[in-house]
């Protein structure tokens, strides 16, 4: 696969997943979030499980113990994550929703530093910086007495989806079972939510059923395709180039906020939009400059994530 198409995958993964966050939120009222998550990583296993199978019988490359254990723990990465995400979807919008968790981008490098040893680049702490700026007035609008626990649950989640785009490319350049890996996390995350259903949320079946086509849709084409094509652009793209093109769902949730939820950025939260994506772009380009390139061709080595040192 070509470096073009696989980025294409990785933006169409951010197009559908910036839209599942109005599937999330229409649902969130009603379904409790372990439900949710639970009935939606249901349907993306079983989507995904004939694939898996599939995979197995005619894959050449055979799994490891090690593979397992860390498909095992980009599950449980990814349980964490989509809960807290779904929880704070009750006290904060789409559009902020879509925004902060875009912060993903700015984390990637700092959990690369920390699970391969990559050198961070210094503009890395300039992007970071104007980032969370940027979340700060999308999200309060620069009033501290606005901000919500919802907006501080979902940078939570953004630092723990960074993590699994980390663990994803680590394990894509080790072992390629994309629908293996899809499988794995997705009823890794079904079964776990599913277990802490009882004792800390009530069953309401009817709420379930009213709310199952935004289950569906989240299921089904977020979690079964938007993961699935995640997994397999990111064997052919760096993680921290990933995270970028994924972040863009943040700009494709705004839109489908604006146009099925009727939302609206103030001047502020324009503003703090655009920091965010300022600061998403600053990771990345830093690398692309000439003198950049003069200093990196000195001295360049691969990463086990594949990518140039953040040096």
């Amino acid at each position: 696969m070509t470096r073009l198409r696989a980025d294409f995958l990785l933006l169409m993964a951010a197009l559908i997943w910036g839209t599942a966050f109005v599937a999330q939120k229409t649902s969130v009222a009603s379904v409790p979030a372990l439900q949710f998550v639970a009935g939606r990583f249901l349907l993306s296993a079983l989507l995904l499980a004939p694939l898996a199978r599939r995979e197995a019988v005619t894959a050449g490359v055979r799994l490891r113990r090690h593979d397992v254990k860390l498909a095992l723990l980009i599950g449980f990465v990814l349980l964490a994550g989509a809960v807290i995400q779904q929880v704070g979807l009750k006290t904060t919008s789409v559009t902020n929703a879509g925004f902060i968790t875009s912060l993903y981008i700015a984390f990637v490098p700092f959990v690369a530093r920390v699970v391969s040893g990559t050198k961070l680049r210094p503009s890395v702490l300039g992007a970071v910086a104007i980032s969370l700026a940027g979340a700060w007035l999308l999200a309060n609008h620069g009033q501290a007495e606005r901000l919500t626990i919802g907006d501080l649950l979902t940078m939570g989640a953004a630092g723990l989806f960074a993590l699994h785009i980390v663990l994803v490319s680590k394990f894509s350049m080790s072992c390629h079972r994309p629908y293996f890996l899809s499988f794995m996390q997705t009823a890794v995350t079904a079964s776990a939510a599913a277990l802490m259903v009882a004792p800390f949320e009530p069953v309401n079946w009817s709420a379930i059923r009213e709310a199952f086509p935004a289950i569906a849709y989240a299921g089904l084409v977020s979690g079964g395709i938007g993961y699935t094509l995640q997994i397999v652009g990111q064997r052919h793209t760096p993680a921290a180039e990933a995270a970028l093109i994924m972040s863009l769902e943040s700009v494709f949730a705004a839109l489908a906020a604006a146009v099925l939820l009727g939302e609206r950025l103030p001047f502020l939260g324009a503003v703090g939009c655009g920091l965010i994506l300022f600061g998403v772009v600053m990771v990345e380009i830093g690398p692309a400059l000439p003198w950049r390139r003069s200093k990196s061709a000195a001295a360049v080595s691969i990463s086990p994530l594949g990518e140039v040192p953040f040096d």
